[in-house]
């Protein structure tokens, strides 16, 4: 699988944790692991990319990542309090510095009036550094959607890495 628009970020990420010796992980779920694969997609990637957890369901997000059951009953898996305990579960539980968390609504349904068709919430951790956790509303189909889940995904964490080392 390729990914020729997301290349760039790439390799400026993987240039930028292998300069600073740090790790990163994923805890996807509207991508259905997207993320980790455009990662592990650049040899060499082992130096610097650890795990990708592909955390679809409810009940994924819980046994693997330690989000609460009564936080995803409160505010939906689809929330930024979800999408935080992702990334801080993941930070918690693998051998990473960095975390980067998605979960949304890819459509074609699931969407709401509160919560339509392209809505995404992404979180980036890190040890020592205080969380970031965003909302966007992607236009599209299913495909378009995950394909700019995956962009702002790694555009995030490669502006965080590049912002740290300013």
């Amino acid at each position: 699988m390729q990914f020729p628009e997301e290349q760039e970020l790439i390799d400026r990420i993987a240039v930028a944790l292998i300069r600073r010796r740090e790790r990163m992980g994923t805890a996807e779920s509207c991508t259905g692991g997207l993320i980790a694969a455009a990662c592990t997609s650049l040899p060499g990637s082992s130096q610097w990319f650890e795990r990708g957890v592909v955390s679809y369901s409810n009940e994924a997000k819980t046994e693997l990542l330690g989000v609460p059951a009564a936080l995803i009953g409160l505010h939906g898996a689809v929330s930024g309090e979800v999408a935080l305990h992702m990334a801080r579960g993941l930070l918690a539980h693998a051998p990473i510095d960095w975390a980067l968390a998605v979960t949304g609504i890819a459509g074609p349904t699931g969407g709401s009036a509160e919560k339509p068709v392209g809505t995404v919430w992404l979180a980036l951790a890190h040890a020592g550094w205080p969380p970031k956790v965003w909302c966007t509303l992607f236009p599209g189909d299913r495909a378009a959607v995950r394909a700019a889940t995956l962009r702002a995904g790694l555009m995030a964490l490669c502006d965080a890495l590049e912002d740290q080392d300013r």
